[in-house]
């Protein structure tokens, strides 16, 4: 060989032995025991997406988005966790009982954009699909598994729940579905400590938490229990019960400026007549839930009593907007429904019955599929959508004019201008200032109205002072205090 073809030769030697390392390399990332976090990864992008293209469209409600972020922002400078927009000086604590959401305070400290909360609640919803895709494809296989993994990420709940801006509930959803992940696995311990801080996330999850140890004591019938399991199934049960009455009767009353509970009258029908749920809503949300979700077979598995709780007080409120399936109120249900099917799918695959040893062999690819083809008429359709990734004109001149606020000012504003005005001011709800007197005024221009007939509309809030326009554009106008 001469010097002009030896490096030549030396090149083809290295590609023919760094190939097969690559080759393995690649075979280690495909491996299934990876699944569920390519899963989590895939879902955290698209949930990540959709969440930030519509805040860049000012498509949030922006309601929730902004009371959370208030509050927040208070716990990243250490502060009492108040939110404006529930009223001046109200404290969080005292109308949901959601201290878990002081664990975003660090990341927004660092990002103080209302863009952290939704990248926060996308990697939590995505989080949540890895026990259940891993369950399901250690019950059921790789492809069964995937399959239903599919159908946990595309779900209506979840999906209507990533739409909603920002809801301390997903906290919830990794803790139940590690928890009930557990449960089926026989992991007690395990299961418990991941159901104890549910109620942290919200008052009402206490209980679901005591539900969670009801299904542990459940699935302990019948074999050989040690002690020990038993402890920790009772001892969750009591803790939930426990938390869920020390919240709702101790802790949020104290934090209440009324020192009481404002939901109770959702309940209660408060002073007027109390609607009921009629029937038809109720089996349509019924009927929702169970069908496309699972075909139905969850009910054929101890783990759907989990659920129960969340159903059972949405359904007994007399507030409508907790009877339907829009929001984040089915969010929670999710984990439990897909883990109720993973483990009814395991069962029936023992069955007697042909027919439904059948039925379950198919079931996972049929509701993968369901997903699928609801996902066309739910959010995560607009991905598919050139327009969701465009700014519109009109969101690019409300910016600007917003921008024309200072920091730290006070600020009274309807939805639109709520996240983009917390981060760095001081923002009241429309009407509910009580008795603050803003700096600034921010409102959509509805109905016809011109910006001096908004600048009516301020005086008339705030009787005495006087306010003109600073700018309009967007389909807003802000106004400035002048005396």
């Amino acid at each position: 060989m001469d010097s002009a073809t030896a490096p030549v030769a030396a090149q083809d030697r290295s590609r023919a032995e760094t190939a097969p390392a690559r080759g393995a390399r690649g075979a280690r990332l495909r491996a299934p025991r990876l699944d569920p976090y390519w899963v989590g990864g895939v879902l955290f992008l698209l949930y990540t997406t959709l969440s930030v293209c519509r805040h860049r469209r000012m498509l949030t409600m922006s309601w929730d988005l902004g009371i959370f972020e208030q509050a927040i922002r208070a716990y990243s400078r250490l502060q009492t966790p108040i939110a404006d927009l529930k009223g001046p000086g109200t404290n969080i604590l005292g109308d949901h009982f959601s201290p878990v959401t002081a664990l975003i305070a660090p990341l927004y400290r660092v990002f103080p954009t209302p863009v952290t909360l939704l990248v926060v609640q996308a990697a939590l919803f995505a989080l949540s699909a890895v026990p259940v895709a891993r369950l399901a494809a250690h019950l059921l296989g790789r492809r069964r598994g995937l399959a239903v993994a599919l159908a946990y990420g595309l779900s209506w709940g979840v999906q209507r729940a990533v739409d909603f801006d920002f809801h301390e509930i997903a906290f919830a959803m990794p803790l139940l579905a590690f928890s009930l992940e557990a449960v089926v696995r026989g992991r007690w311990r395990t299961a418990a400590l991941w159901a104890a801080p549910l109620v942290l996330v919200k008052e009402d999850l206490g209980v679901t938490a005591a539900a969670i140890g009801v299904l542990m004591l459940l699935r302990l019938r019948g074999t050989e229990r040690t002690r020990g399991a038993t402890a920790w199934a009772a001892g969750l049960v009591a803790f939930g019960l426990a938390g869920a009455a020390l919240a709702l009767g101790v802790i949020i009353p104290g934090f209440n400026s009324g020192g009481g509970y404002d939901y109770w009258n959702k309940l209660s029908g408060g002073d007027g007549p109390a609607p009921v749920i009629p029937v038809d809503t109720a089996l349509r949300t019924l009927a929702w839930t169970l069908l496309p979700t699972t075909g139905l077979l969850a009910l054929r598995s101890p783990v759907l009593l989990v659920a129960l709780p969340t159903l059972g007080w949405r359904f007994v409120s007399h507030d409508d907007h907790y009877w339907g399936t829009d929001w984040h109120y089915s969010a929670v249900l999710m984990p439990v429904l897909f883990i109720a099917l993973a483990d009814a799918l395991a069962r029936s695959r023992r069955s007697p019955r042909p027919w439904l040893r059948s039925y379950a062999h198919h079931l996972p690819a049929a509701v993968a599929a369901a997903a699928l083809a609801l996902t066309a008429s739910l959010p995560l359709y607009g991905l598919t959508l050139p327009e969701t990734y465009r700014v519109p004109q009109s969101v690019k001149d409300t910016e600007r004019l917003l921008d024309l606020i200072p920091d730290d000012a006070t600020v009274e504003a309807d939805i639109a201008p709520i996240s983009r005005l917390v981060s760095r001011c001081r923002v009241f709800w429309i009407g509910d200032t009580r008795g603050v007197v803003p700096d600034y005024i921010a409102l959509r221009l509805t109905d016809g109205r011109t910006p001096q007939d908004l600048a009516g509309e301020g005086q008339r809030l705030h009787p005495g002072a006087t306010y003109a326009v600073l700018g309009s554009g967007g389909g807003h106008a802000v106004l400035k205090r002048v005396r």
